[in-house]
């Protein structure tokens, strides 16, 4: 893989791992062009309405920051379609894109992929058997997220384990059965508490899931995109699959936590999460080595990415203001 530099101060960098702070919206456009092999995205759900919701047996608040309030349907429509418009202009002609989300964001985000010309895949129902209850008692208790995989190219050959898949080990799956294929309904649950020791985000995402979504779709040594990486769960998989990635986030403070992820985490192939005995198309990776960061006054970075210089003075596309990054 070659290692060209692109002229953005990277939060933080190691071996093939790149982190920046900042508005995807302003990130993404420095990127060349068919340079990624997979994007994971899991943008604002626009939530964040004064309500309450259950955890740990408390009620807390459904308000998780600015980034997760909603612009109304049209301009959260246009942030979306944006950050999608980037991401398919950088994503290889087989490359593929997954969305999580909700009820409050996937039809603005799956109509996005429509109108961009996405040739959807499947949509997965990422069931959660201890998700948190309903306070009101006046609705079914919310117990799934939707994710949305899409191919760029409507004729293109994209990546699919499919032997990983029907024959790799999930003993935390109920409804996935030994030897048969996989479906479109996974039961994941929630993070476990050995995956906040560092800190948590509102909006995390399991290891599990991460793990199972790039080992279905991605290579050993593929370059793995999060536009919101949060607290850094896409890349924690990334690196223990022998995948390089790249991560935008617009908090300090998730991004410091994706890092001290990264610099803790177990040696790939340990017995943590299912997508380590999934990944055996993968090889072992290194042990994550002591943080590291370019200097205050560096200009370059090294990245993963195709062989071109990137002037971050170009001009850039016209996008519509982006919340700040939520994310797992």
């Amino acid at each position: 893989m070659s290692e060209p530099f692109v002229a953005v101060q990277p939060f933080y960098q190691r071996d093939r791992c790149t982190l920046y702070q900042g508005d995807c919206l302003e990130i993404l456009p420095l990127f060349p062009a068919n340079s990624v092999d997979l994007i994971f995205a899991d943008p604002p759900y626009n939530l964040s309405n004064n309500g309450f919701t259950c955890h740990g047996g408390r009620a807390v608040s459904v308000n998780k920051g600015d980034w997760d309030r909603s612009n109304g349907i049209e301009q959260d429509f246009e942030f979306h379609r944006a950050w999608i418009q980037e991401c398919r202009r950088i994503l290889k002609p087989n490359g593929t894109i997954w969305i999580s989300g909700t009820y409050h964001n996937i039809y603005a985000c799956g109509f996005a992929l429509q109108c961009l010309d996405f040739h959807v895949l499947n949509e997965i129902c990422w069931y959660k058997p201890n998700a948190s209850p309903n306070l009101s008692c006046r609705f079914f208790t919310a117990s799934h997220e939707t994710l949305i995989w899409a191919r760029k190219s409507k004729k293109g050959k994209h990546v699919f384990n499919y032997e990983a898949m029907k024959l790799g080990d999930f003993p935390r799956d109920p409804l996935k059965l030994s030897g048969r294929q996989m479906r479109s309904v996974w039961s994941i649950p929630t993070p476990p508490a050995s995956e906040k020791l560092q800190g948590k985000h509102p909006t995390q995402k399991p290891l599990d899931l991460l793990d199972r979504i790039l080992s279905a779709s991605t290579n050993p040594g593929d370059l793995v995109l999060d536009p919101f990486s949060g607290s850094g769960t896409t890349g924690l998989s990334a690196l223990r699959g022998d995948r390089a990635f790249i991560g935008i986030e617009k908090e300090a403070a998730y991004l410091q936590l994706a890092v001290d992820r990264f610099t803790t985490a177990p040696l790939p192939g340990s017995e943590t999460t299912e997508g380590d005995r999934v990944l055996a198309n993968g090889k072992p990776g290194n042990k994550p080595s002591s943080k590291t960061r370019n200097p205050p006054n560096s200009k370059t970075a090294n990245l993963p990415t195709g062989a071109s210089t990137i002037d971050p003075n170009s001009p850039k596309p016209s996008h519509p203001s982006a919340p700040s990054q939520p994310n797992h």
